[in-house]
C-alpha cells in the first residue's frame, strides 16, 4: 500500500488539506490507523496527515471542569496529578486499557474514535460484515460472538465499542470539541455516536476533516465517590466483558446522585440513564443496586455465545455500586 504523507504546520491546514480530499485521513499516534491501513488493509487512506505535533495536547481545569488536548497520550493523561485527583475513575480507565506502549503512543481524540476490534471487520476474507461492505450482512450474529455487543445492536451490526476511556466519560457527561472548515462545534459524548441501526458503516457524527480539538470533563461534587470496574479474562492487556463508570453521591444512606456508564456490553458507550432515575434519592442496598442493574441493562440483543453478558453485566454494575456507596453485602 503507498500514501502520501504530510507533516500538519497547523490546525487550519491539517483541516483544510483532509477536507479536500476524499481520500485522508488524520493520523496522531497511529496504534489504531496503522494498523488498519498497513496490517489489515481494512483502510486505504490515499493521504495521512499528522497533526501529532499541533499544539492540540496538554490537561488544564477551568470553568468547573478538566479539558484534555486531543493529542494528548493515553500515559500523559493518567499521570496528570489532578485527574488522578478529580476524576480517579478516568485515570484508572486509562492504566486499564492497551498496554503500557501502547499508552505511550495513543492519543485520547484517537482513542475516542478508535475502530472496533470484531474480527469479522478486521478480516478482509470474510465476506459478511455491514460496518466493511454495507448491505453484505453481519457474519457475527450467526458466528462467534462472545466479544460482542448486546446493547444498542441490531440484527445488521453487534460490534462492540471497544474503548475503556469513552466509558466513564460518557458517565461524566463529557463534552468533545470539534474544529472543521465549517467552524467549531461541541458535542455531548453521548451523542457522538451512532448506533449501528440499518447504516452501521456510520460510526460516529463528525463530518469528513473534522477534528476533535479538545475533551471537556465536568468535574464532580468533592463528596462523590467514583470507580471503574472491568472485567475481563485475563489481568492486563485484554478488551472488557464488561465494565462499569459509577459515580455517587450518598448522604444518610440514599443516593443522591448517581452517573452510570457501561462498556464491553454496547455498539457505543452506554449511559445508564434509567438506572440513575432508579437509584436517585433510594435507600444504598443489594435489593436497590439490582433494580438499578436490570434498568440498566433493558431489552438486550443476544445471540449465541453473548447471552451471559446479560447477568455479567448487571453483577458488574451491582459490584461497582457497592464499592462507591459504600453500602455492605
Amino acid at each position: 500500500m503507498t500514501f502520501a504523507y504530510t507533516l500538519a504546520a497547523d490546525p487550519a491546514a491539517a483541516i483544510a488539506e483532509v477536507s479536500a480530499d476524499p481520500g485522508a485521513a488524520f493520523l496522531a499516534g497511529g496504534t489504531t490507523q496503522l494498523d488498519l491501513a498497513l496490517k489489515d488493509g481494512v483502510d486505504a487512506p490515499r493521504r495521512l496527515v499528522d497533526i501529532s505535533r499541533l499544539p492540540l495536547s496538554g490537561v488544564r481545569i477551568g470553568g468547573g471542569a478538566l479539558w484534555v488536548g486531543a493529542t494528548t497520550t493515553m500515559a500523559q493523561v493518567a499521570a496528570d496529578a489532578s485527574v488522578g485527583r478529580l476524576l480517579p475513575m478516568v485515570r484508572d480507565a486509562l492504566l486499564l486499557g492497551a498496554s503500557p506502549q501502547l499508552r505511550n503512543m495513543a492519543t485520547i481524540g484517537g482513542n475516542l474514535l478508535q475502530r472496533t476490534r470484531c474480527r469479522y471487520f478486521r478480516d478482509l476474507a470474510v465476506e459478511h460484515c455491514n460496518k466493511r461492505m454495507p448491505g453484505s450482512g453481519c457474519g457475527a450474529v450467526e458466528g462467534v460472538a462472545r466479544m460482542h455487543a448486546i446493547l444498542g445492536a441490531s440484527p445488521s451490526c453487534i460490534a462492540l465499542h471497544a474503548s475503556d476511556l469513552a466509558v466513564p466519560l460518557t458517565a461524566l457527561g463529557a463534552i468533545v470539541h470539534l474544529r472543521s472548515a465549517r467552524g467549531p462545534r461541541a458535542v455531548p459524548i453521548t451523542e457522538l455516536y451512532h448506533r449501528p441501526g440499518e447504516t452501521p458503516d456510520r460510526e460516529h457524527v463528525l463530518y469528513h476533516g473534522e477534528l476533535i480539538a479538545e475533551v471537556e470533563i465536568p468535574l464532580l461534587p468533592e463528596r462523590a465517590r467514583t470507580t471503574y470496574l472491568k472485567v475481563r479474562d485475563r489481568a492486563s492487556y485484554e478488551f472488557a466483558l464488561a465494565s462499569a463508570a459509577v459515580a455517587t453521591v450518598v448522604e444518610d444512606g440514599l443516593v443522591v446522585s448517581a452517573r452510570i456508564a457501561l462498556g464491553g456490553v454496547g455498539t457505543v458507550p452506554w449511559r445508564a440513564w434509567d438506572a440513575e432515575d432508579v437509584l436517585r434519592d433510594a435507600p444504598i442496598g443489594e435489593a436497590t443496586f439490582r433494580a438499578a442493574a436490570d434498568a440498566a441493562v433493558q431489552q438486550p440483543f443476544t445471540v449465541p455465545g453473548t447471552e451471559f453478558k446479560v447477568e455479567l453485566a448487571k453483577r458488574t454494575l451491582v459490584r461497582a455500586l457497592f464499592q462507591t456507596s459504600g453500602a455492605t453485602t
